[in-house]
């Protein structure tokens, strides 16, 4: 941390929730810190602008996945720099073994967003079985007539066999909210078999498996080397042609042309996707125009009470690590 007659420099590249902006600046208050925070919540901190207040010396930061923590950043700050905090789960816009190197700690948010994701990931779910996208466009067309019993038919998730890829704390809690529609089977593929797989009856299959036998499947895993690019074109035409894909994970898990060109030759149903690359999609690309799939902008956290923890959580990140402190959620 700064000398004790040195103010800490904190930089944070985004507007917080209010329960953690509240608490940064009161704590700042106290502290006399000298706090640089971009408060435009339209439109994102630059790499350019965010440079210049590294530059210019930075006890800590705070960031979201739109400012990349790497290499260059880390040399720019040099040793003043003592801890890294980041309101998000994954941390692949981090160089995470640099700050390693410079024993400089690193905090993120876990645990808390689980509800809010895996509810999400049921909603994405229901809403892709059931072709709701498909039926509020035909409202707002005006294709609405008479009834017709063979119109804008979807599937039940009752009866389906589920698989989860990664079955940690959002996957286990997807798969016992799904369980609850009656999924006949529940499969699931992660590094190692999860003792908790137990508690939602999940056996442990192959990825090839996986992919071969899940009628819906939902991913779930962090992004790293060994899941970037996972499911390509050759994994997706492994699947069911009425299988169902939805991601709340990264969109780097997927090779997206690949998904593209897969529903469109029908190589699988339909999917859903809360996670895109790039973020934002450009509202031109195929995949947000098309019926069988629903793009929604990485919501999967977006709730009051979730946003407020995770902020929460990552200022007591930020001030644990200026402190010499234990974090409550330090990245390892």
């Amino acid at each position: 941390m700064a000398t004790t007659n040195t103010p800490a420099r904190v930089i944070v590249t985004f507007p917080l929730p209010e329960q953690g902006q509240r608490l940064l600046e009161n704590y700042a208050c106290k502290h006399d810190w000298e706090l640089i925070q971009w408060r435009d919540s339209e439109i994102n901190m630059t790499r350019g602008q965010f440079l210049d207040q590294v530059n210019r010396g930075a006890d800590g930061i705070l960031c979201k996945m739109t400012i990349r923590i790497d290499e260059d950043v880390l040399a720019r700050a040099g040793d003043r720099l003592k801890v890294v905090s980041t309101m998000t789960v994954g941390c692949d816009h981090i160089d995470c073994c640099s700050l390693k190197a410079r024993n400089v700690p690193l905090g993120h948010t876990p645990g808390v967003l689980t509800d809010a994701t895996a509810d999400l990931a049921v909603a994405l779910t229901l809403a892709v079985c059931r072709r709701l996208g498909e039926a509020m466009q035909a409202v707002c067309n005006g294709e609405w007539g008479a009834w017709n019993p063979t119109w804008l038919l979807g599937t039940e998730i009752r009866g389906k066999t589920l698989g989860v890829l990664g079955l940690g704390r959002i996957g286990l809690a997807t798969a016992k909210r799904l369980r609850a529609f009656g999924v006949s089977r529940l499969i699931y593929h992660s590094t190692k078999e999860k003792p908790e797989a137990a508690q939602v009856d999940g056996e442990f299959v192959t990825l090839e498996q996986l992919l071969r036998e899940s009628d819906i499947l939902c991913i779930c895993c962090s992004l790293n080397a060994s899941t970037r690019h996972m499911i390509g074109y050759t994994q997706l035409c492994a699947m069911k042609p009425t299988a169902i894909l939805v991601n709340v994970a990264r969109g780097d898990v997927i090779v997206q042309d690949d998904l593209e060109r897969a529903l469109r030759e029908g190589k699988i149903a339909a999917a859903g996707l809360d996670v895109t690359t790039p973020e934002p999609l450009p509202p031109s690309h195929p995949l947000a125009n098309m019926k069988n799939c629903i793009v929604l902008p990485h919501i999967g956290s977006a709730t009051v009470e979730t946003r407020n923890a995770m902020s929460v959580l990552a200022v007591e990140n930020l001030l644990a690590g200026l402190q010499g402190r234990k974090m409550p959620a330090e990245y390892v």
